[in-house]
């Protein structure tokens, strides 16, 4: 398995393709980008991560950088560290969703965004150069800060859009799942505070995932029967390193990844739009998605008066569109919640508050929050890459599509129906073809996927 390297970092099995080697090379190469400046520090809870991380600050101090180290975090935390730290930048130590045998180095920039294309192919480039490490008397100083958790959450709930009080006059039972990684050091004290009664499985600090990683329907089976036999009114999953938030509604049943910014998204909207009388205001909101996130963003959007950009896939690309239009409000269908109030990044400590807030002045339960949004149904599908030539198959597909549909190829392939759509595109993190479809029905939907597959593979 060859190393990952993309606008999401770099990643690999460790070990293998992530190796001391390979840390020292991509880590003294930020620290020449970013000007040998004050880099912020973090890592999610996987068993591999102070080892990468000790590394990582290593070359960093020699290559003559201050260094702050906030422990275990999510990779939001690092972000918004960045910012309130005025720092040169900031490394997250994590593979994501990723299986335990991985681990990888998350690369921001200044402002508390990651690296984009233009940046990267300049880090790249002097990632094959040597390191010029500094003197004994000029090495950088080491600085201990786990306390910033604390601060991630002060900043959430300060947001004039949260009512503590009346969350917790909600008492929610809450079912937490943090896969044995980072939520489980943030999660439950945001919870804490909201006065919920949480029920935590998979929340300890082993850094042995307590089951296959990305928080998607088949690995959360355990979390939705704890949610049926504890009565619990939601329960909440994250990815290892928290910018993902997955719920599962009152019965047990997955709400829907897609459906976290779809929610957030409408009770963003409707406070913003209930304080903005003339519509000439509410014409100039702007929300920003990527090419594979639900139609049912663009619905609410336009409720609300609102209009809806989308990019290509990649926190990087919707972060900076939201930047460039001064967008409220954006995010990933994976779960993924930017709200630029906070900072420009995925966050799923924001995307709890909101939720919980969203659902406490709906005042019925969670399914029933869903049932009053768009209705659609995705599914994702993927091909292993193998010996297929991915570029010469999207190509071949685009002009097979491109007189009777309406086709975008601004991140591999997406094709427009009338009443669904299709993305195919190369993975950023894997050696893959993902496949997502979305229809009215999870027939339809299906029906797509198994279509595209066999496409792809004929």
């Amino acid at each position: 398995m060859a190393l990952m390297v993309s606008i999401s970092g770099i990643r690999g099995v460790v070990g293998e393709t992530l190796t001391p080697e390979t840390i020292v090379q991509y880590t003294s190469a930020y620290a020449l980008y970013c000007n040998r400046g004050h880099i912020v520090v973090g890592r999610d809870g996987r068993i591999t991560g102070k080892n990468v991380l000790d590394i990582a600050t290593s070359t960093l101090l020699q290559m003559g950088c201050d260094v702050t180290d906030l422990g275990i975090c999510p990779t939001p935390t690092v972000a918004l560290a960045i910012k309130k730290l005025k720092a040169a930048g900031g490394i997250s130590i994590t593979a994501s969703h990723n299986p335990m045998i991985w681990n990888g180095l998350k690369f921001f920039a200044s402002t508390g965004l990651f690296l984009d294309v233009d940046e990267n192919r300049e880090f790249w480039r002097l990632a094959e150069q040597p390191a010029k490490y500094v003197s004994w008397n000029k090495q950088g100083k080491y600085t201990l800060q786990e306390t910033f958790l604390d601060e991630h959450i002060r900043e959430v709930l300060s947001l004039s859009y949260i009512n503590i009080g009346k969350i917790r006059a909600r008492k929610f039972k809450v079912v937490l799942d943090c896969v044995n990684s980072a939520g489980g050091m943030i999660v439950p004290r945001l919870l804490e505070k909201l006065g919920c009664d949480i029920i935590p499985i998979h929340c300890e600090m082993t850094g042995i995932f307590g089951h296959a990683p990305e928080p998607i329907p088949e690995n959360l089976t355990s979390l939705c029967a704890q949610v049926r036999e504890q009565h619990a009114d939601i329960g909440i999953a994250v990815d290892p390193d928290v910018d993902r938030l997955v719920l599962i509604n009152e019965k047990g049943k997955p709400f829907g990844e897609e459906y976290t910014i779809a929610s957030c998204t409408k009770f963003i909207l409707e406070k913003i739009t209930n304080r903005q009388s003339k519509i000439d205001n509410r014409q100039s909101l702007k929300v920003v998605i990527n090419l594979s996130t639900t139609r049912a963003v663009e619905d609410i959007a336009k409720h609300y008066g609102a209009s809806t950009l989308r990019t290509p896939v990649g926190e990087i690309n919707v972060a900076k569109k939201m930047k460039e239009v001064g967008a409220v409000i954006g995010g990933e269908g994976s779960g993924g919640v930017i709200l630029s109030k906070v900072h420009l990044g995925r966050d799923a400590i924001v995307g709890i508050a909101l939720v919980l807030q969203h659902l406490t002045e709906f005042g019925g339960t969670l399914s029933e929050l869903k049932a009053a949004l768009p209705q659609y149904y995705i599914t994702k599908g993927k091909v292993d890459l193998g010996s297929l030539n991915p570029d010469a198959i999207l190509k071949q597909l685009a002009v097979e599509h491109s007189v009777s549909d309406t086709i975008n190829t601004d991140d591999g392939l997406k094709i427009d129906f009338p009443e669904s759509w299709v993305h195919l595109r190369k993975s950023n993190t894997e050696p893959i073809i993902r496949i997502i479809a979305e229809a009215h029905t999870k027939a339809e939907a299906d029906e797509l996927v198994k279509k595209f597959t066999a496409k792809i593979l004929a």
